[in-house]
């Protein structure tokens, strides 16, 4: 069995073992290593070239917001999941915006904060439908005047790619848009690829937020 390679990033020692506690009895996720700030995030990133970050928001130094932008400009980035205490937290919409791949409150289940680091290591978004809509409404509450281009960039999508779009901006995964549009997984996959290709992103939480702009949910 291949083992993701996953590295803890909070400056609370007590996150960091209860993450370990969680995450390390899994015969898939390998902890690969852990640091208690942004600044030796960065190396120990590279050097160890993780599949899944788990990355706090607020750390000394240098915070999850700058620690975030740099990794993913670099070669081969990891997906980063980004750590908080509060689902409304601003920081955290700025860190889906920079290109993080959803986040986790720190108080999540431990079933389902392993299945969502298992998700996002396979492309999946990390944002439970609740604090989705909350986050999406947050960002576009500041941008209305972004509607405009938001309706005609999703005007270059097919009828059936829109639906997906919007099943994406509801929090919902493959398997859940497939069953809610009759459709099969492999559908559903094809049309995000399609989306991700007229929209230039690779990244749900963008499209979600241009369905939001929009004013389509």
């Amino acid at each position: 069995m291949t083992r993701l390679r996953i590295v803890i990033v909070d400056d609370d020692p007590m996150v960091r073992t209860g993450l370990r506690l969680i995450l390390g009895g899994e015969p898939d996720l390998g902890l690969a290593g852990e640091a208690a700030d942004g600044r030796q995030a960065m190396a120990v990133i590279r050097d160890l070239r993780p599949d899944v970050v788990l990355m706090d928001i607020r750390m000394p130094h240098q915070d999850g917001l700058a620690t975030t932008e740099l990794v993913l400009k670099s070669p081969s980035p990891p997906k980063i999941l980004v750590l908080t205490t509060f689902d409304a937290d601003d920081m955290v919409l700025r860190a889906l915006q920079l290109g993080a791949h959803g986040f986790l409150l720190k108080d999540t289940p431990p079933p389902k904060m392993i299945e969502a680091v298992r998700a996002c290591a396979r492309g999946e978004p990390v944002l439970s439908p609740s604090v989705a809509q909350q986050v999406i409404a947050a960002a576009t509450g500041r941008h209305d005047p972004r509607r405009p281009q938001a309706l005609e960039e999703l005007s270059r999508l097919t009828e059936r790619e829109r639906e997906v779009a919007v099943e994406i901006a509801k929090g919902g995964s493959n398997t859940e848009i497939a069953a809610g549009l009759c459709v099969s997984v492999a559908t559903v996959k094809a049309n995000i690829t399609r989306i991700f290709a007229k929209l230039g992103t690779d990244n749900r939480v963008h499209v979600a937020m241009k369905v939001r702009d929009a004013g389509l949910i």
